[in-house]
C-alpha cells in the first residue's frame, strides 16, 4: 500500500509512540510556505522556527558564482520580466552574478519582502552561524551548472563560515542527480550526502549505500515496505514535501528520520504536542476538485477549493488567500462571509459568482492534478489551515 494511502487520514495513536526520537523537521527552501523561498529571509524564518535543518538549492551563475535559487528560469520567484524583459524566459544560469543581484526575489511572495536579493551561497552559512541549524545544500539541475560540484566543494573548504559549520556536522549535500552527487562525494568524502529520488531496486540501493548517508523520497509514492530495505543498509530516510499536519503525524508514526516541509514552524509545534496553527479560526479546506470531468477551466464547473466554516459564528473570508506549494494563489472576493456550517467554493476559472461560489477567472489552471497542498491565509497573511490532497 502506498504511503499516500497511509497518510490519507489522521492517526489516533501518539505520533511517535514506538520511535526512539521524533523525525527532524527540515525547512524546505527556507520556509517556503510563509516566506520567499531560497532567500535569506526564508533561512532566517527556518532558523527561528525551531527546525533542525534548512534546505536550499545551489546553481552557478554564467560567471561561475554559486547562488541560491530553485527554478531553471527566474519568472516565478523574481522580477526578471521587469528587469530583463528580453530575457524573462532565459535560463537563470545564463545571468551573471552582477545581473542576478539586480533581481528582487521577495516581492512575488509579498511586499514586506520587497528587495530581498538572490543570495550568494556563502551568505547562507553566515545567516546560520551561531545556531545549531544544519544546512542541506541541494545541487540543483547540475546539467545547467557545469562544474558546480567543484565550486561547491571549494567554497565549503575555504569559506570560514562553512568550515565552522562542517566542523560541527551542520552541512549535508543532496541531489536528484546521482552522478553529480557522487562527484561531490569524491571531492569531499567527509560531508554527508543524500540521494533524492524514488526508492530503487535492491542492487541500485546497495550501490547508493556505498557512498550516500541517506535517501530522500516523495512521501506520496513511498511503499512502507521500502522503509525496512533502507534501514537494513544503515541509511537515513527523509520524506518530502509534507504540508499537512495529518500527513506529518502519519509519517512520524513510521519513524522516518526527517520530514521536509514548507511550514517548519507549524510542524515543529505539532511534534512538540502544541497547536500547530495557533491562529486557526475554524475556516478549513474540506475538499479540492483538482481534476474535474472536462476542462479544468470550464465555465461554472472547473477546478476549485472548498472552504467550510466549522464554527458557530459567521466568518468574513473576503480577501482570504489559498496558496499552493509553489505560491500560486487563489483569492476570495470582497463581501464573502461563510455562515456557521456553511461552505464556499473558490474556483480557478470563470463563472457566475453566487453566495457560495467565487470565480477567480485566472486564465490558467492552478490545482495540480497529481496532488499538492493548499494553505489558507487571511488578508493579513495569518495562516489558518493546511490541507494536502
Amino acid at each position: 500500500m502506498a504511503l499516500l494511502l497511509v497518510l490519507a487520514a489522521p492517526l489516533e495513536a501518539s505520533h511517535a509512540a514506538d520511535c526512539a526520537t521524533d523525525p527532524a523537521i527540515v525547512g524546505h527552501r527556507g520556509a517556503a510556505g510563509t516566506s520567499p523561498e531560497n532567500t535569506l529571509a526564508g533561512v532566517r524564518e527556518a532558523r527561528a522556527s525551531g527546525a533542525e535543518v534548512v534546505e536550499v538549492d545551489v546553481q552557478l551563475s554564467a560567471d561561475g558564482v554559486p547562488f541560491i535559487f530553485h527554478d531553471t528560469t527566474g519568472g516565478r520567484t523574481s522580477d526578471v520580466a521587469e528587469v530583463f524583459p528580453d530575457r524573462a524566459g532565459a535560463p537563470i544560469t545564463s545571468f551573471t552574478w552582477a545581473e542576478l543581484q539586480q533581481l528582487d526575489a521577495g516581492s512575488y511572495f509579498g511586499m514586506r519582502y520587497a528587495g530581498e536579493p538572490v543570495p550568494h551561497l556563502d551568505d547562507v552559512a553566515r545567516t546560520v552561524a551561531g545556531s545549531p541549524l544544519v544546512v542541506n545544500i541541494e545541487i540543483k539541475s547540475p546539467e545547467d551548472s557545469p562544474g558546480v560540484e567543484a565550486v561547491l566543494a571549494e567554497h565549503l573548504q575555504t569559506d570560514p563560515s562553512w568550515q565552522r559549520l562542517i566542523e560541527r556536522d551542520q552541512v549535508v549535500v543532496s541531489s536528484f542527480d546521482e552522478q553529480s552527487l557522487s562527484a561531490f562525494h569524491d571531492l569531499m568524502p567527509g560531508v554527508p550526502v543524500l540521494q533524492i529520488g524514488a526508492i530503487p531496486d535492491d542492487a541500485t540501493l546497495q550501490r547508493w549505500a556505498g557512498y550516500v548517508d541517506g535517501v530522500v523520497t516523495n512521501y506520496r509514492t513511498l511503499d512502507p515496505a521500502d522503509l525496512q530495505r533502507v534501514d537494513a543498509l544503515g541509511l537515513d530516510l527523509s520524506l518530502y514535501t509534507i504540508n499537512s499536519t495529518e500527513a506529518v503525524s502519519a509519517a512520524a508514526e513510521l519513524c522516518v528520520d526527517e520530514i521536509i516541509t514548507d511550514f517548519p514552524r507549524e510542524m515543529v509545534r505539532l511534534l512538540d504536542g502544541i497547536p500547530a496553527i495557533p491562529q486557526a479560526n475554524g475556516i478549513v479546506v474540506s475538499d479540492v476538485e483538482e481534476n474535474p470531468a472536462g476542462s479544468d477551466l470550464q465555465p461554472e464547473n472547473g477546478e476549485y477549493v472548498e472552504l467550510v466554516n466549522t464554527t458557530q459564528r459567521t466568518i468574513d473570508v473576503s480577501g482570504y488567500l489559498l496558496q499552493d506549494a509553489v505560491v500560486n494563489r487563489l483569492v476570495v472576493g470582497e463581501g464573502y462571509a461563510i455562515p456557521p456550517g456553511g461552505s464556499l467554493r473558490v474556483y480557478t476559472g470563470p463563472g457566475t459568482n453566487t453566495a457560495d461560489r467565487y470565480y477567480n477567472d485566472l486564465g490558467r489552471n492552478v490545482l495540480n492534478n497529481t496532488g499538492d497542498s493548499v494553505a489558507v491565509f487571511t488578508p493579513e497573511m495569518r495562516l489558518v489551515d493546511l490541507y494536502a490532497y
